[in-house]
């Protein structure tokens, strides 16, 4: 094993993963090892007919971060201009200042993750969209749920995806014939005190046998 795992309870785990931007180590190299093992866990989530039609492709190289982070900042721009930003409310303004800091820094991240699974849903009907991307995106969770049990944060990103035809190219994706769900950034973490995120109460959005 890479790094013993940190004592966490389940409970603990599952409130205490963030989406971490500004903690992460940007100087702290990580190594293949621990992603390897984080990996192999993230491969026992469950998928449609246990299909298993993912893909992960990691990016390390300099040029290639640098390329990627390019992409992500034309989608950061594009999604928070200056109208946007003016009427932002206070909290949000904290996370609009978060997530320009990733985007300052992207290329700098010691690992960058593209997962990716087999087909393009875009033109599907919703059942199969959503088939689709439930085959993915648990195993995606489970990755960062692995990271930050061995004291690596990440985070869930999507702006580059206006561009992911780009993207495709720059890695050598078969765009056609197979679809991008995220671009998320890995690094160990500044400290390991994260704790549970605001989060409205369960009692407005439960509904028992009917809405």
């Amino acid at each position: 094993m890479t790094r013993a795992p940190l004592a966490l309870t389940p409970d603990e785990l599952l409130t205490t993963t963030r989406s971490v931007r500004r903690r992460l180590d940007l100087d702290r190299a990580v190594e293949p090892g621990v992603l390897t093992e984080c990996l192999e866990l993230a491969l026992q989530a469950p998928s449609g007919s246990n299909r298993q039609a993912w893909h992960w492709v990691f990016v390390t190289d300099p040029v290639t971060k640098r390329a990627l982070a390019d992409l992500y900042r034309e989608g950061f721009a594009a999604a928070y201009g200056p109208g946007v930003i003016g009427e932002m409310t206070g909290q949000q303004r904290k996370m609009w200042e978060s997530a320009r800091y990733l985007a300052d820094n992207f290329g700098r991240v010691p690992v960058i993750l593209i997962p990716c699974q087999w087909g393009r849903p875009e033109h599907a009907a919703v059942p199969e969209q959503a088939a689709y991307w439930g085959s993915l995106l648990p195993a995606v969770w489970s990755f960062m749920l692995a990271l930050r049990s061995r004291g690596l944060g990440s985070a869930w990103t999507t702006l580059h995806l206006g561009r992911e035809r780009e993207a495709a190219a720059r890695l050598g994706i078969p765009y056609e014939r197979c679809a991008q769900a995220a671009m998320i950034p890995i690094a160990y973490t500044r400290g390991l005190d994260f704790k549970p995120g605001s989060r409205n109460p369960a009692a407005g959005i439960v509904h028992w046998d009917h809405w």
